[in-house]
Parts: structure tokens; sequence; C-alpha cells
């Protein structure tokens, strides 16, 4: 097998991350929630001290003196080195979803908006709508907003006029978590989203460092972020055996009950001893229904849940991967300033990169299940 280190870009974004939310942050702190050496987060903190991202201070990390204001941080700075504040504009945001994962990203937009003398305006839209133009008319053309963070349905047959629409308006526009399909906007759009591929791709490894060999994947089946993690997944453990690859409707649904029976029965019947799981309530859910079944988790079964949300909060707390919603904010937020201040620049497409936060659901192998001695490819 394989072994590979933390990724020091992970480790990274999640210092970033601690200090943004704290101010100041010790080293030895930084260690032991990184599960690293104190000599490895010093190197990380050096290298994001060059980048003016951070500060050294005595035997810890703060924020930038230039980031005193509230709200601000280092996405912010990157901006305000480039001149684009620009006090009294309006933003409107238009989400699928005001209940899960798209709070943290309009937060970390309204708090870096606010900091910078902007205003947020939000909207929220469905993932079942087949036309999302009537909200962003009302953003633009009602509510008087000067730019546009959205996440419109980019698979619907209205998505081309749409788009349309929004070339046509010439209000500087960022793309959230979605891309343009090519011949379906007369110009592209800057965009910004997490590399869920690259998430996926970090549990695998991860769970083939524990010895696992048999690496399943449950995705639901009403998210778009499905296919990217597939596709990370699926790239991570090509020299692996086959085993399950589903999709499962969300828990609570019609044919959550049946969809659950059969990923406890295939896990079994196909040796799998590991499940990397979107989203949180799916992988609570399941391994709720695996100790109804007697298999102990992690001795036998080893869980990963996607979003980390609330992985963490449940009573076995779950190892997760973690996409940096307040990153992902900050980023649409710098690169509508850019749009706004050089409408004439290429398109942009910034890939934010989630981080894997390991607690007690994830452990080496079982013995007995485990005998297949392939490595991850790459």
């Amino acid at each position: 097998m394989t072994t590979l280190g933390p990724l020091a870009a992970d480790r990274r974004a999640q210092v970033l991350d601690l200090v943004e939310q704290r101010g100041t942050i010790r080293v030895a702190e930084l260690a032991t929630l990184l599960r690293v050496t104190p000599v490895t987060v010093r190197r990380d903190i050096a290298r994001l001290a060059e980048q003016g991202l951070v500060d050294r201070v005595h035997g810890g990390v703060a924020l930038p003196r230039t980031a005193a204001r509230p709200g601000a941080t280092s996405w912010d700075r990157a901006a305000t080195r480039s001149g684009q504040d620009a006090p009294g504009v309006t933003i409107g945001m238009l989400v699928p979803s005001l209940d899960y994962y798209w709070p943290g990203v309009a937060r970390a937009v309204q708090a870096a908006a606010r900091g910078q003398g902007m205003r947020l305006v939000l909207r929220g839209s469905s993932y079942d709508s087949d036309d999302d133009r009537p909200q962003l008319e009302r953003l633009v053309t009602d509510l008087g907003c000067d730019r546009l963070i959205i996440a419109p349905r980019t698979d619907v047959p209205s998505a081309r006029d749409t788009f349309a629409w929004l070339a046509a308006t010439g209000v500087p526009t960022v793309l959230a978590e979605r891309s343009a399909a090519p011949g379906t906007t007369p110009a592209p759009f800057d965009s910004v989203h997490s590399d869920h591929a690259a998430g996926a791709a970090a549990a695998a490894h991860h769970l083939a460092q524990l010895g696992h060999r048999r690496v399943g994947l449950v995705v639901s089946a009403n998210s778009p972020t499905g296919p990217n993690l597939r596709r990370g997944w699926a790239d991570a453990t090509t020299r692996l055996p086959p085993t399950l690859d589903l999709a499962t409707p969300d828990p609570g649904r019609p044919g959550w009950e049946d969809a659950v029976a059969a990923i406890v029965d295939g896990c079994l019947r196909t040796g799998t001893t590991a499940l990397l799981v979107h989203a949180d309530a799916t992988a609570i859910a399941l391994t709720q229904a695996f100790e109804h079944a007697g298999v102990d988790i992690p001795g036998e079964m080893s869980v990963v849940a996607y979003d980390d949300e609330v992985a963490g909060l449940f009573s076995l707390p779950l190892t997760a991967v973690r996409p940096h919603r307040g990153a992902l904010g900050h980023a649409a937020l710098a690169l509508l300033q850019e749009r706004a201040a050089h409408p004439d620049r290429p398109a942009h497409q910034l890939l934010v990169r989630p981080s894997i936060r390991v607690r007690d659901s994830t452990g080496p192998a079982p013995r007995s299940r485990s005998g297949l001695p392939d490595d991850l490819d790459g």
C-alpha cells in the first residue's frame, strides 16, 4: 500500500479557517487539532505569512493587522489590496436552499460584503426549480442589485435563455458551485467551485491508508454534487476491486428504507469495509442502520461523511470531508469585484479544495475482510 501524508494545501486551508474563526490561535493547539507536528504547523504558518494571509505572533498565529475590521478575511484583504472596495453596492445572491450548505456560504458573503460597505440581498430558489429567471429578474429589476452571486439550475431547458438574459443585462455575475455548459451562454461566466472530486479522492486515500480495499460510495440521487464525487472516487479507486456505487433518496423520502437495507446487505455481501457517504444526514442514518444490524463502527465498517455540517455532532463523531463554505463565499465575492473592475478580462474558474476531518468513525480495515493487496492509483 502506498502511504500518502496529509496534503499541505488542505492543512493550510484548515489553518486559515481556524485563524479566521478565532483571530489568534497557538501552534500547539493547531498541531493537536490537525494531528500533525508543531514543526509542520510552523512551516504552514510561514508559507501563509509569506502570502500576507496571517501574521506570526509569539507561540502562534493571528489575523494580519489589516484584517482588524469585523468580518474581514484573507479574501477580503486580497480584494482590498486590489482597490476593489465598493461602498453602497448591493449584491444579489440566489441559492437553491436556505436550510443546508448554502447558509454558510451566504453568511460568508454577507460578512465580507458588510466589511467593505456593501449590502447583500438573499433569495432562495429550489433544487427542483425549472426556471430561475423570475427570481433573478426580481433581484436585478425590483431590488436594484448591482452584482450577482448565483447558483441556478444549469440542466434545465430554460437555462440557455436565463444565461442569455443575464449576459444582456451587463450585471457582473459569478456562478457559485455551478458551471454553464459550453454553448449555453453567449459568453462564459466567472465561477467558483468546491473541488468535490478532490474531496472524494482525499476520503478514498484516507481509507486506503487504513488498509481498506473495498471502498464503496453512496451519494444523494438529487444532488448536483453526486457526479463530481463519483468522478473523484472512481479515479482514486481505479485499481481497487469493484464494490458498491449507489445513489439513494434522501432520508425520509420514498424508497429510503429499501435503500438502507440494500446498502447494508450489499456491504456484507461484497466484503465492503468502508463507505464514503453524501451527505451528513445519510451518513448518520446509515451508521445507525449498521449499528442496528450488529456491525461495529469503525471496527467492522468505516464511514466517511461528505459535507461536515453535523457529522461531528453525532454520538459517534463521524470522519468527514468538509467543503470550505466560507472560503467559497469569500472567493465568489473577490471574483465578483474583479469582474466589476475589469469587465473585459477573461472568465476565471476557481476551485476551493475541501479538507478531511478525521474523527471516530474510521479505523483500520478488519483483517478478516481486507486481504486484497492492491494500491490506490497514483
